[in-house]
């Protein structure tokens, strides 16, 4: 449970190659001290599959030419490309009072919760992280923790090519299907991630220090 209110740097990075974002990441938290501000980052990827530390080579089915990258999060392979919205959460779990549970909770509740402002019932699902509609998977989250600082985050698809999914068991989940926001409503990206931002601040008890774009 979040003990205080403490301030966070918003930055949005606009469209990136994942692994920019992916060096700048590392760079950030193994630079930081127990006096750096906390972030979270927001961008659209151009597409990329993703693998997770213990991802499995058998969930990748026929990536193409689509890059697949090796990272340190937890998790198997997902895709990230233009139209889904990727947050990374940069938090002093410590300093938050957070526990990684509460994390991957709040992170669940936070893509819920904006899904629930345009009317698209989702939820969670306790044997797979994500967040789900009618079945189907449309947020993912993968995380590490290194010296009680959080890094990586989540992913939450708008309007997107789904296609490069079916390149792959999303998530490590066999015959997983995914959706996204634009099948159930046209709304704008950067509405949706500006209402992200407003619903994480809340979730997380946190309060805007200053935003900016790319460094």
């Amino acid at each position: 449970m979040t003990c205080v209110t403490t301030s966070v740097a918003i930055r949005d990075w606009g469209r990136t190659q994942y692994h920019t974002t992916f060096d700048a990441m590392k760079s950030f938290t193994n630079g930081r001290d127990a006096q750096t501000l906390d972030q979270i980052w927001l961008t659209e990827h151009e597409a990329v599959f993703t693998q997770g530390q213990a991802g499995k080579a058998e969930h990748l089915l026929a990536p193409g030419d689509i890059p697949v990258v090796q990272t340190d999060r937890g998790g198997q392979v997902t895709y990230h490309g233009p139209g889904q919205i990727t947050g990374y959460l940069m938090f002093d779990l410590r300093r938050l009072g957070l526990g990684v549970r509460d994390l991957v909770t709040k992170i669940e509740n936070s893509m819920v919760s904006v899904l629930s402002g345009y009317d698209i019932e989702a939820a969670p699902r306790a044997d797979a992280p994500g967040v789900y509609v009618e079945g189907k998977k449309i947020g993912s989250l993968g995380l590490r923790v290194r010296r009680g600082c959080s890094y990586h985050g989540l992913s939450l698809n708008v309007d997107m090519d789904l296609e490069p999914f079916s390149l792959i068991n999303p998530c490590g989940l066999f015959g997983m299907e995914v959706t996204q926001i634009a099948d159930f409503v046209e709304v704008p990206i950067n509405q949706v991630q500006q209402r992200l931002i407003d619903v994480l601040l809340e979730e997380y008890g946190l309060r805007i220090s200053h935003s900016k774009g790319n460094p």
